[in-house]
């Protein structure tokens, strides 16, 4: 192979330069090749224009030869991977050399990428690494007040219902007291129920005055005032009505027996209170006989069990008599027979058992029924 002239051999153990004389015309050829291409990145660029002015330079001259030798040691001291690519396009075709320069490309772009990022905050806010501290506070007080203003939306949702909801309620109770209190709804009407013995149209009479009162303002106590004056009337209870109407519901006595005074007779209730008096004795009640009056425990206790017995088992008593608490005894209408009742507890079942016992025989075959005792009922026929 003829040497070029002005060709001088480098020193043992060293490598000749990229940019030396000798290889000029070899490098020149990947280089164009390279600096032709397509694919050839930014970095590389630099990087050709310094072999291109290294080649210029090259001159037969010894101090250019010493000059060009200084360039060989620091070619020399660079990575062995380039300077191998570099002489190892000597001869051969240009995609070898074109390939040796991509992977001199690809080293220089790493080694940009590892180009150490700095570390301060504002350098790397400032370099578009971070945001700024500034960006990142503006940030934050925009999210701050997005919060407050979702929870003072929920509170101002919150205080408007519990507002709506009191003010319906106030509304509410005062339009009922003014609809209560007003002329529209009082009393122009007055019905009396339940009234047997009592005149209801002297009742109505007597409770004129509170014609006209709102229902609220009724006096309760001037309806007391004229009721208690009917011994007739046991209980009484009072319904509003609305719009105009005011309705007075009586219970009056329930006249139990009749109590035979001497000068006349009495119909009295369980009470003792007189609801009639006659000369003559009243049918359809019995005669209660008692020796002390309606005072005595004797009246007590025989009107409690008249007054629990049924109206149809009733009719068929004539007379009671009772001295103490426990002997009440009952006698039957038209026959002989009567009826040992004992005291006044357990009403119930004595009634029903009177009830059956009489069913099942003949009162007039009978001289008395003994429903005293719980546990025993006899029957005594007449001898």
């Amino acid at each position: 192979m003829k040497r070029p002239s002005g060709f001088t051999p480098p020193p043992e153990g060293r490598r000749p330069a990229r940019g030396s004389a000798a290889n000029g015309a070899d490098d020149a050829t990947p280089d164009a090749s390279e600096a032709g291409s397509p694919r050839r990145s930014a970095s590389d660029a630099p990087r050709a224009q310094g072999r291109a002015g290294s080649s210029a330079s090259a001159s037969p001259s010894g101090n250019d030869r010493s000059g060009t030798d200084k360039k060989t040691r620091a070619a020399a001291s660079a990575p062995s991977g380039s300077g191998t690519s570099s002489s190892g396009s000597r001869g051969k075709k240009p995609g070898a050399s074109f390939a040796a320069g991509r992977s001199t490309s690809g080293s220089s772009s790493a080694s940009e990428a590892r180009t150490p990022q700095p570390r301060d905050a504002d350098a790397r806010a400032s370099s578009g690494f971070l945001p700024s501290v500034r960006q990142a506070r503006r940030e934050r007080k925009r999210v701050e007040r997005a919060e407050v203003k979702r929870f003072t939306a929920r509170s101002r949702r919150r205080r408007r219902t519990w507002l709506i909801a009191g003010g319906s309620v106030v509304g509410i109770g005062v339009l009922a007291a003014a609809l209560a209190f007003s002329p529209i709804l009082s009393v122009r009407t007055i019905e009396v129920d339940g009234a047997m013995r009592v005149s209801s149209d002297a009742v109505v009479q007597g409770l004129q005055p509170i014609v006209g009162s709102p229902f609220p303002l009724v006096d309760q106590s001037a309806i007391k005032a004229e009721l208690v004056k009917y011994p007739l009337i046991e209980s009484y209870s009072v319904e509003s009505r609305p719009p105009d109407t005011l309705v007075v519901k009586l219970v009056e006595r329930t006249p139990v027996g009749v109590i035979d005074t001497g000068e006349g007779f009495t119909v009295v209730d369980a009470a003792g209170v007189v609801i009639e008096a006659s000369n003559t004795q009243p049918t359809g009640y019995p005669l209660i006989e008692v020796p002390d009056g309606v005072s005595s425990e004797g009246f007590q206790s025989a009107a409690g069990v008249l007054r629990a017995m049924p109206d149809e088992l009733r009719q068929k008593v004539s007379s009671v008599t009772a001295k103490t608490h426990d002997d009440v005894t009952l006698k039957l209408r038209d026959t002989d027979a009567t009826v040992l009742w004992g005291s006044a507890d357990d009403g119930a079942f004595k009634t029903l058992a009177l009830e059956r016992l009489m069913a099942a025989t003949d009162p007039a075959t009978v001289a008395q029924y003994d429903v005293s005792s719980r546990k025993t009922v006899v029957v005594r026929e007449q001898p």
